[in-house]
């Protein structure tokens, strides 16, 4: 199933006029920047979604669009009888269009962009460790590239279930 899609300006206009955003990112990625009426709703607790009445239009979005794409029929069941919408290109596209956002820059980074930044950092450490000190820290990079194929094969990321729980990631 495919909802209606509306560009940032016609649901800018929509939320204007009294109809729901929901923001179906994780509530940590809302909290760094959202767009200002949107609801924070993620994806994993849309049962909660609340009632809604069959005259009323929801509007949904992510960060880029596709969850929103690919979860249409989820979002569609959540509101019902409401009428669902997506925004097209998500929160990105709403900066595209140069609509603002609500930025609190005190937030952590988002957890993929921490397991980046500590992934590369293991490996370029590893391998000058390797290149200067004893070819034995050649074993970090290897241990991470081994950890990274493993997340994208199983869906499982160690080091951001790690990451997860370090104190500046605690809401």
């Amino acid at each position: 199933m495919s909802l209606p899609s509306l560009t940032p300006e016609e649901a800018r206009t929509l939320v204007a006029q009294g109809c729901t955003l929901i923001d179906i990112r994780d509530r940590a990625d809302w909290r760094r920047e959202h767009i200002a009426d949107a609801l924070s709703l993620p994806l994993e607790e849309l049962s909660s979604a609340g009632a809604f009445t069959d005259n009323e239009v929801v509007i949904f979005h992510c960060q880029s669009g596709m969850r929103t794409e690919t979860n249409a029929d989820r979002l569609a069941a959540t509101v019902h009888p409401a009428q669902a919408k997506v925004m097209q290109g998500g929160i990105n596209g709403w900066k595209k269009a140069g609509l603002s956002t609500v930025i609190d820059k005190k937030q952590p980074l988002p957890l993929m962009r921490q397991v980046q930044i500590v992934a590369g950092s293991l490996v370029l450490g590893g391998t000058l460790l390797g290149l200067l000190a004893a070819p034995g820290f050649f074993a970090i990079p290897l241990f991470v590239g081994c950890g990274l194929i493993f997340a994208g094969i199983s869906g499982w990321c160690g080091m951001a279930k790690l990451l997860a729980l370090m104190p500046w990631n605690k809401a």
